[in-house]
């Protein structure tokens, strides 16, 4: 016998049937290597390039664009695993897509370069998205603030202190009220290294140090006191973002002026739930190109506000600018050197701060952002 659907009588709680998005028709993952402007290096690694993969998705005529700061495997990744889970699905269904994402890398390893390519596909369907419904990110999102503080990151440590002082100098001139330097490679040069950024900053701007994990627990804690005097707000990594007991020893035992800050490596909410549990920092970092994209970033930022944790967006400061205008949590967004730089040669409508404040171009529906394809095709990697 067979079965025949039959039609809902439509009533005044019945509503039309449901109708399904644009089909996605097209991922296509490209990958840049972008020269550094000068050898850098922090505390525990040293480049002198950065690759970032860029990620277009079509439906119907619109494109969504997303992108992460992650190694060339991750193209390998979005077309032989991604791909076959996302191709001829609802463009509009965020969550599932990101489901089907996951699951697909099961057996390859949600972490790292996983993570990264799940990371640009998603962003860029969320891009996609708000063109479909021709809404800047941050109004689809739900803006809750016009703009959202942005610090000067770089100083990294491969710099003569004259290029150190330059580069944080400029960016006090330019309107930051908070900047941030690496450290690391020589704990008593640390100090003299801080000690010049502190004068050519003046008193009044906030002062960050990154060590990347670089020191040990009671050697952290000893620069945490010297770096106190010179007026250093925050102290990023100072040990390895793996050993939570130390991240917690040197939070309890640090200056009350000074904050904790580590999760920049995090990959997905279990990382995330277990520093916070371990009440390890003051400040929790995320990265949507590592965390899982947008969807990823919203899903850490919740969990970041029911432990009364602030969350800070670690660099890439284009992608993050409309999460951090949509949600409370998020206190700043880092402007990194690197980044901020390669966004500027690889997009159309970059983010650029105005007196240290990144705000999102209402004009320009998605992130804002169109890669300049010409340009773009120097760095191919």
């Amino acid at each position: 016998m067979t079965a025949h659907l039959r039609t809902p009588r439509r009533n005044e709680n019945t509503g039309p049937a449901p109708r399904s998005g644009p089909r996605i028709s097209r991922i296509e993952p490209r990958a840049y290597c972008v020269p550094t402007d000068f050898p850098e290096s922090d505390g525990t690694f040293e480049w002198k390039s950065t690759t970032i993969i860029v990620v277009e998705v079509t439906a119907g005529n619109k494109t969504g664009l997303g992108y992460a700061y992650a190694g060339g495997a991750a193209l390998k990744i979005i077309e032989d695993s991604l791909n076959d889970v996302l191709l001829g699905s609802d463009a509009m269904d965020i969550a599932g897509a990101w489901q089907r994402m996951v699951r697909a890398v099961r057996n390859q390893g949600r972490a790292g370069v996983c993570s990264a390519a799940i990371s640009a596909v998603d962003s860029a369907l969320w891009d996609l998205k708000a063109k479909w419904l021709n809404l800047p990110l941050v109004k689809l999102l739900g803006q809750v603030r016009p703009g959202a503080p942005a610090y000067g990151s770089g100083g990294f440590t491969s710099y003569s202190t004259k290029q150190l002082q330059r580069q944080l100098a400029h960016w006090v001139r330019d309107g930051f009220q908070m900047v941030k330097m690496k450290i690391g490679r020589d704990a008593k040069a640390d100090v003299a290294r801080v000690r010049a950024a502190r004068q050519a900053i003046g008193r009044d701007a906030e002062l960050f140090v990154d060590a990347n994990g670089a020191y040990n627990r009671k050697q952290a804690l000893a620069q945490a006191e010297r770096f106190s005097e010179i007026g250093v707000s925050w102290f990023e990594e100072p040990v390895s973002s793996d050993d939570l007991a130390g991240l917690r020893f040197v939070r309890e035992r640090a200056p009350n002026t000074m904050e904790i800050a580590a999760g920049e490596y995090g990959y997905d909410t279990y990382y995330f739930r277990r520093m916070l549990e371990a009440q390890a920092v003051d400040v929790i970092q995320f990265d949507a190109t590592r965390c899982g994209g947008i969807t990823g970033f919203i899903q850490a930022a919740a969990l970041a506000d029911a432990f009364q944790v602030p969350v800070s967006a670690h660099t890439a400061p284009s992608l993050h600018l409309h999460p951090a205008c949509a949600l409370p949590t998020v206190r700043h967004v880092e402007y990194f050197h690197d980044h901020a730089r390669i966004e500027h040669l690889l997009f159309d409508g970059a983010t650029n701060p105005v007196h240290g404040l990144l705000q999102p171009d209402l004009s320009r529906p998605g992130l804002g952002l169109e890669l300049k394809r010409k340009d773009a095709q120097r760095y191919a990697a």
